[in-house]
């Protein structure tokens, strides 16, 4: 059974980077669509990237295009979201979050999910 956690939130200043990383202990990574899904307080969830298993297809929201990186690991069950170029419009839950099959942008899709880590960044 897929458990995923997240690492590496924290709060930075605006123009910094972090790199968050999400560990899944069960044993199928390889075989499942990732994604980043943020939500801020009294906002919808955002999928801000997304990777297919094979790491050949990746999506990126238009509010992170070019600052965020989406990666993943097979041998190590990981999959990575790099920021950069941060701004306090990106302070939210991040959350890692895997689906069976094709990539998706819709967040309801995705079937299983960390417990989030969060992001803060400060103007």
């Amino acid at each position: 059974q897929a458990h995923f956690v997240e690492s590496g939130g924290g709060s930075v200043q605006a123009g910094g980077s972090l790199r968050l990383s999400c560990v899944d202990s069960g044993r199928d990574f390889s075989t499942y669509a990732m994604a980043w899904i943020r939500q801020a307080p009294g906002k919808e969830r955002e999928v801000v990237a997304a990777v297919s298993w094979s790491g050949v297809h990746t999506y990126y929201a238009d509010s992170v295009k070019g600052r965020f990186t989406i990666s993943r690991d097979n041998a190590k069950n990981t999959a990575f979201l790099h920021m950069t170029g941060l701004k306090p419009e990106d302070t939210a839950v991040y959350y890692c979050a895997a689906e069976r099959g094709t990539m998706t942008t819709r967040a309801s899709d995705y079937e299983y999910w960390g417990q989030g880590t969060q992001v803060t960044v400060s103007s």
